[in-house]
This record gives structure tokens, sequence and C-alpha cells, in this order.
């Protein structure tokens, strides 16, 4: 399990195709706990550990190699990252940890579009489209994750919502290297998919 309080950014330093999927190097800082088969979110996809190094081994600083399955590349949009690209990095909640931001699973609903962004003194404004089949797990001030990033949905529309950015995560996270267009993988919050299907039937 994630909180969605982004530790840093990584970025891809190999790219490799395989036959069956796509396997990604990505260099971090200071991540001197990393082990095999620990659970790591990359952009809020939920993956796995497979190597790692840290400096001073052959290697150009810390760094650790996932595997992204077929799957993961169809429901995904990191099969089409490259090889320079930056990637939100959080590491799984250890279980005496501060629970800062809200349940995250790393477990991608669907990928949403940047479709507007926009200066507000300080902070930005994010709005991003609504896939779907998905508008109904979206509600105002209610929690969404966006690339592994917890957000509060600000406001929601019927086909977008929005969402409000201070500036240290416009900073810390990948955000500041969006334009409209791009993708981000939703996570809705799974309450609500308790909440639904408890109430199914009634």
């Amino acid at each position: 399990m994630f909180t969605g309080i982004v530790e840093d950014t990584g970025t891809v330093r190999e790219r490799t195709e395989t036959e069956g999927g796509i396997r990604l190097r990505i260099a971090v800082d200071g991540f001197d706990d990393l082990h095999h088969g620990q659970s790591i979110s990359v952009s809020g996809v939920c993956l796995t550990v497979e190597a790692y190094g840290a400096e001073g081994d052959a290697s150009d600083g810390d760094w650790f190699e996932v595997f992204l399955a077929s799957e993961t590349v169809a429901k995904t949009y990191l099969g089409a990252v490259a090889e320079g690209d930056p990637v939100n990095v959080e590491r799984a909640m250890p279980a005496d940890g501060r629970f800062d931001g809200h349940v995250v699973q790393g477990h991608v609903d669907t990928v949403a579009e940047v479709t507007g962004i926009e200066r507000v003194g300080e902070d930005w404004r994010f709005t991003f489209s609504i896939p779907e089949g998905h508008g109904d797990y979206l509600v105002d001030k209610g929690s969404v994750t966006l690339d592994g990033i917890s957000l509060t949905v600000a406001e929601k529309r019927e086909a977008a919502f929005d969402v409000a950015i201070i500036p240290t995560t416009y900073d810390l996270t990948t955000l500041s290297a969006k334009s409209v267009g791009d993708p981000v993988h939703l996570e809705v919050d799974v309450i609500a998919k308790y909440v639904e299907n408890m109430v199914e039937g009634y």
C-alpha cells in the first residue's frame, strides 16, 4: 500500500523490450533500502523491484529495475516512456509509518488526459478528462490519485475535473513536466469502490 506522497522523481535510464514485456531501469537518489521483491510505485503503478544497485558499483548512481508485463503495458502509459523521461517514485508505506496522503493501491484504473493548465497566483490549477465509466467515483473535495500523487478534487464537472497544485507538489513531481494532451494514470479512491459494492442490489 502507498499513500500518494511522492518521495522523489526518478529518471528512466534504460528501456529494454523483451518477448514478454518491457524492462525499465530507473535512477533515483537516496533510496538506500531497495531490495529484491520490494513493491514500489512508479508514476502510480505498483511494480516489483527485480534488481537494484547503488552508487559506487558499475552503474551511475542509485537505480532499480522493474518489469512491465503485457497487461501493465496495455493498461498504463509506462510502455511508452523513453530514456530520460521522469517518473514519480514512492516506496510502499511501512507498518509504523505516518499516513499523510490517502489509501493508494497502485492499481491504475484508467488513463486520463491533461486538458488544461492554469497558473493561479503561486499555485497551479490542472484540469483532467474523466474517462467513460469513472465519473461516479469522483466527488468534489474527494481524494484521487494521479500519476501516484495523492490529490483532492477541487471541482468536478460532467466530463472533467480540476485539482489545485501547490508549488511543492508542482516542483517535486512530474506535474511540472506535463503539458495539455499528456496522459496521466488515474486511480480512484478505493473506498468509493467498496461503497458501490456494498450497496449493489439494494
